[in-house]
């Protein structure tokens, strides 16, 4: 998926997947499935798409909703907590480094 969003590319083919969390699964219409991505240019993004009754539904008519996906641009702190909160310690090292004990 890619979208252009305040004049900046973001596009999830060309970026550097670094985390992914998946709630519940594919056949719920509720699921959420969230990924974060890194460009080259440093900058973070998180890739979301979720059935219709997760926060990534889309209003699809008067009264259905039907799935969704949305780029939201980060900031590298909420990029930093994101992989804290869904417990992507690895890469939180990776990118982050090693927090004190």
């Amino acid at each position: 998926m890619k979208r252009i969003i305040n004049g900046k590319m973001y596009n999830t083919a060309t970026a550097t997947l670094v985390g992914e969390h998946q709630y519940l699964n594919f056949n719920d219409v509720d699921y959420e499935s969230e990924e974060l991505y890194l460009k080259k240019t440093g900058e973070w993004f998180l890739y979301g798409e979720g059935g219709p009754f997760s926060k990534y539904g889309e209003q699809c008519g008067s009264n259905n909703w039907c799935d969704g996906e949305v780029i939201k641009p980060l900031t590298k702190e909420a990029a930093r907590k994101w992989l804290e909160n869904h417990d992507c310690t690895d890469a939180y090292i990776e990118y982050f480094g090693e927090p004190e004990e």
